[in-house]
């Protein structure tokens, strides 16, 4: 059990912390962590490259659907953005769902791996392609095995195994800050088409699942 304490709490006359349950944890240390976590995410957002940012809305939004496909909690930041999307209008399918759909050469696959080279989204990707529908890469390796596929890469230049020169450090465990990038991408190009198309914000609660 974790629990968060005042540093300066006194107990006893002692200010040092008094332990409750298996593990006490600074206060500071959640402010410390915090802060790391929410700026490494600002630098990787700043790191993307807007003209990407712009060709990836006009592919989105000329496409008849919007295919995703990852692995992982890559798969789950690219669920939570079809999700929003959907909110928004785009026609959205996540590879694999049980209605889904025929994909082609109206369509995009948007596919998630920070190194392009896990084997099911690339392969996904390779069939998607020779099928016709336009292929949209979104990693962190700037040497990715997808880039021949796609038609178009955006790169979010995280810390990965890579270990690129330009990669932007992470205390964060494993690919965490890729996640982190990926999901808030998703939601700040959906509050661009939002803003783009003057939709009313309180209007998309008519589109809220409301079977809970």
């Amino acid at each position: 059990m974790y629990r968060l304490i005042d540093i300066s709490m006194k107990v006893n006359g002692n200010s040092t912390p008094v332990e409750v349950g298996e593990i006490v944890l600074d206060k500071r240390q959640y402010e410390k962590m915090r802060t790391s976590v929410l700026d490494e995410c600002q630098k990787a957002l700043e790191a993307i490259e807007p003209d990407k940012v712009q060709s990836y809305l006009e592919m989105i939004t000329g496409a008849e659907q919007v295919f995703f496909i990852g692995v992982g909690r890559v798969l789950l930041s690219l669920e939570a953005i079809a999700k929003r999307y959907a909110h928004l209008g785009i026609r959205v399918v996540v590879v694999g769902q049980i209605t889904e759909p025929a994909i082609t050469q109206k369509d995009v696959l948007i596919v998630g791996s920070g190194s392009g080279g896990t084997l099911y989204p690339a392969g996904i990707a390779r069939k998607a392609k020779s099928i016709g529908a336009k292929v949209i890469h979104i990693g962190s390796n700037p040497d990715s095995p997808l880039k021949d596929t796609a038609d178009l890469f955006v790169r979010i230049p995280v810390e990965s195994r890579a270990k690129k020169k330009d990669e932007i450090h992470s205390v964060q465990p494993m690919t965490s800050l890729f996640e982190q990038a990926l999901l808030l991408f998703g939601d700040i190009t959906a509050m661009m088409l939002i803003e783009d198309r003057r939709i009313d914000i309180d209007s998309l609660w008519q589109y809220h699942a409301n079977l809970e």
